[in-house]
């Protein structure tokens, strides 16, 4: 079986900024090289400590890494389609367990600590789960699925609910919204969010609290805000709107959201977004768009009045060759302090690799350095999410 070590990359100084664009550079600390062949990275999640990261590539496999170090810790194989969501997450107080969802119709975790499969909860023959999420009173763990919402009790793997009326076309997005007990937030293909109260015996009529017509392919959601009660919506045409769950409403919506991104900066034209970004702390949104060649900015986000995308605060640039698929940040806010020995974030791509960032104040930002340990060659097979255009 064939190894490489991690490979490595020193920073490519890029165009200076305008004295007009009060943008913040950041220094490429490390380049690993994941991939070998066409495979690249989907997400990036880190646990509750920091202490690990889980990546999720097109190989099918997740990989595990040291947010502080870049370190090679080990990976989680199982899955036989492209995993669609990763997250350390669940009811249990087991922060090393791990949970990923895949178009071939399983839930599946696994303890990080030894890299086995310890529960794998399927949603039927050619069901595919694009996402997923626990909530509820305690035992429910949602799923997104090809039109459907399911819900099992996740002690048992037991189904105990399938909403089945509410979407027609794949539903990208579950969320139990957080601050509240039952209720759940969808999104789909068919351009529809949807709010359910999943108390007692979940149904379409009885359960279905409010419809969010977007009017597009909606990719990604996010809560935000006072007592998260704002929602960031990102679509398949990169779009972005604002809306208010409680009441249904939308306070902003940014339909030439690429052009605003692309306006304010010198960069080449942003070509698609990878996320949003809140602070926990305030009302600031960022949106973090990025070029086909690998640049990412964070834009402000003004969403009062018509809405509108000011001049990146953070450009990540010099670290990737193809389009960025996620980036971590591990301050868990813009303007905060990292956990990680000075790191900003990680960022992965469709070129293969995982990027670590170091602010420009932080000493030897320009020195590259290499881990020993080994990385396997994966069985190479590569299938893009559906759901990603781009």
């Amino acid at each position: 079986m064939e190894v490489t070590e991690m490979e490595v990359e020193e920073e490519q100084p890029g165009p200076n900024p305008s004295n007009s664009n009060p943008s913040k550079r950041f220094g490429l600390r490390n380049s690993i090289q994941t991939n070998f062949g066409d495979d690249y990275v989907f997400q990036i999640t880190p646990t509750e400590d920091w202490t690990a990261m889980a990546v999720s590539l097109s190989t099918n496999v997740v990989k595990l890494y040291s947010p502080a170090t870049g370190q090679y810790l080990g990976e989680c194989k199982g899955h036989s389609a492209a995993i669609n969501h990763i997250a350390f997450s669940g009811p249990m107080l087991m922060p090393h367990l791990l949970h990923s969802c895949s178009s071939d119709g399983t839930i599946r975790a696994w303890d990080t600590r030894t890299f086995q499969q310890v529960s794998l909860i399927s949603a039927g023959p050619s069901q595919e789960v694009f996402s997923f999420s626990f909530g509820g009173t305690g035992d429910l763990l949602a799923g997104g699925c090809k039109s459907q919402i399911l819900f099992w009790d996740w002690r048992n793997k037991k189904q105990v609910a399938c909403l089945e009326e509410s979407h027609v076309e794949d539903v990208t997005q579950v969320h139990f919204i957080p601050g509240t007990e039952n209720k759940l937030l969808s999104a789909s293909v068919d351009g529809l969010m949807c709010i359910f109260d999943t108390a007692g015996d979940v149904n379409d009529d009885d359960h279905l609290e409010s419809v969010m017509n977007v009017g597009t392919s909606i990719g990604k959601v996010g809560f935000f805000g006072e007592k998260y009660q704002k929602l960031w919506c990102l679509t398949h045409i990169e779009t972005l709107s604002i809306w208010n769950w409680k009441d249904a409403t939308s306070e902003a919506n940014l339909q030439e959201a690429r052009s605003f991104a692309s306006d304010s900066w010198t960069r080449d034209h942003v070509d698609y977004f990878v996320d949003c970004h809140c602070s926990s702390e305030d009302d600031c949104l960022w949106i973090i768009g990025g070029t086909n060649a690998g640049t990412t900015g964070y834009f402000p986000v003004n969403y009062t009045g018509s809405g509108s995308i000011g001049p990146p605060e953070a450009i990540l640039e010099g670290g990737h060759t193809g389009v960025v698929r996620n980036v971590l940040l591990t301050s868990g806010t813009l303007r905060g302090h990292s956990q990680n020995h000075g790191v900003f974030g990680w960022t992965g791509g469709e070129d293969g690799r995982l990027c670590c960032w170091l602010s420009d104040e932080t000493a030897n930002t320009n020195h590259a350095w290499i881990s020993g340990e080994l990385v396997i060659k994966a069985q190479k097979h590569s299938r893009k999410n559906r759901h990603q255009p781009y």
